[in-house]
């Protein structure tokens, strides 16, 4: 069994796991969330965490069993405490705002680019050069700042672009005369 998969999740108070035959289903205070289960995997609830075990010791099953339990762990966290990433927008002129259900993004270009906003997903501008995207599901939230860093990534010879907050950016040299 895989180091990963041994460990327990544990439910904090206010988290309740539904387990099903083919999907899991964590419910918190800031909503639920679903997992579908791989063939030969299963969840366990025992008082206040989840186990998740593997039928087989085959080697595919058993990397499954640390990923099912690393998904699960990341649901949890994001019914309690919810996720976010943090972008910012390096260059003279790019902005961003929120206007209704869209996030609009002055990149450059020759146009304006309206991103729409996805259902379970949050996106706020606190000044004109940073974005927050919010929301309960890791994958979805990391997603989505990816899509919007890809309208415009930073480019290495002066860093203008959209970057994540902690990203650094190694600049080129420029050419030599």
């Amino acid at each position: 069994m895989s180091r990963v998969a041994k460990m327990p999740v544990n439910l904090p108070q206010g988290v309740s796991a539904t387990i099903g035959t083919e999907a899991v289903t964590v419910k918190g205070a800031k909503g639920s969330l679903s997992l579908k289960l791989k063939g030969g995997i299963k969840v366990v609830q025992h008082d206040g965490h989840l186990a998740v075990e593997a039928a087989g010791a085959v080697e595919g099953l058993i990397a499954i069993a640390g990923a099912t339990r690393a998904h699960l762990a990341n649901m949890v966290t994001g019914v309690t405490k919810g996720y976010e990433k943090k972008l910012d927008l390096v260059g003279v002129g790019y902005r961003a705002a929120v206007a209704g259900k869209s996030l609009n993004l002055t990149l450059g270009f020759s146009h304006a680019i309206n991103y729409p906003i996805p259902e379970g997903i949050t996106i706020e501008t606190p000044s004109q050069t940073e974005i927050l995207v919010k929301g309960i599901d890791r994958q979805r939230v990391g997603q989505i700042a990816a899509e919007i860093r890809g309208f415009r990534p930073p480019e290495p010879y002066k860093g203008k672009g959209v970057k994540y907050n902690d990203e650094k950016i190694s600049l080129k040299e420029a050419k030599k005369k």
